[in-house]
């Protein structure tokens, strides 16, 4: 697809030049899998006992019934692909790209971190916009549990009441997996380092100093807030911190919405597409 034109002038960066450009707008068509119009469709993940039934009568065959999709509808990172690396979606993609790149541009300090990889998309690019403009001294941090949605944690969390995310299979993929993505765009080595394990046991103590991009792809109120409340204070002044679910999942939003007034957090939000969202932490 055609990208727009950077919130960045990517110019500004040492290292930028038309074959960078062309580098980053292939690798992130191939993570949408839009390079092929989203051709890979969306696995169809039945809810109720009798179409599970369904669906494991098939898989034993080695079938799966797929839904076609469209590129406006991966545009918006609007369905769970079957193939591609990411469910971000273009446009969501997109921003992480013009995040990473204005605080290269701008010199803002720290690494970058994604909390809830699915895939590994989002990190994968990351550090291919890192080897692009070659840039050595800035880790990928790879958060997840490798294994899924933890299920709602009502005593420290009751605003997980009733959440279901831990039932979808489909969100835990192993971290032998995504290390296996990180290797097919050849993007596997010393810049990036995994944190294996649940938000509130590993991100507390995780050797990060700065942080100069934020993602958070918890989903839940409580996976969203531990990710905050662990992460947001590194934060470096200029940094982004990027929302996936915001408008998509309700106690993600309210997570978010608790944390910005119980920090004063004034800075607004720019809204991405129908569920994206993110600030910029301004200085002083």
């Amino acid at each position: 697809m055609a990208y727009p034109t950077t919130t960045t002038n990517a110019k500004h960066i040492a290292g930028s030049s038309e074959l960078t450009e062309q580098y980053l707008n292939l690798l992130q068509d191939t993570l949408t899998f839009s390079l092929w119009d989203s051709g890979d469709g969306q696995v169809w993940y039945p809810t109720s006992v009798a179409k599970r039934a369904l669906a494991r009568f098939l898989e034993s065959y080695g079938l799966e019934i797929t839904r076609p999709t469209t590129a406006e509808v991966r545009n918006y990172g609007g369905d769970w692909p079957r193939l591609a690396h990411t469910m971000t979606g273009s446009l969501r993609m997109r921003n992480l790209r013009d995040s990473v790149e204005t605080v290269l541009a701008e010199g803002v300090p720290g690494d970058l971190i994604e909390t809830g990889v699915w895939r590994g998309g989002s990190c994968i690019l990351m550090r291919g916009i890192l080897l692009a403009y070659g840039v050595d001294d800035r880790t990928v941090w790879v958060a997840d549990s490798f294994r899924g949605l933890p299920k709602a944690d009502i005593a420290r969390y009751p605003e997980d009441a009733g959440d279901r995310h831990h039932e979808q299979v489909a969100l835990a993929v192993s971290e032998e997996d995504v290390r296996e993505n990180f290797r097919r765009y050849g993007l596997l080595d010393g810049q990036v380092r995994f944190l294996s394990g649940w938000f509130q046991d590993t991100l507390p103590t995780a050797p990060i100093k700065q942080i100069a991009v934020l993602r958070l792809d918890g989903d839940m109120y409580g996976s969203t807030m531990d990710a905050l409340e662990a992460l947001y204070p590194r934060l470096a002044d200029g940094g982004f911190c990027i929302v996936d679910d915001y408008g998509a999942v309700e106690g993600c939003r309210r997570a978010v919405e608790d944390y910005r007034t119980r920090h004063d957090i004034t800075e607004p939000l720019t809204k991405i597409d129908w569920a994206g969202v993110y600030w910029r932490r301004k200085s002083g």
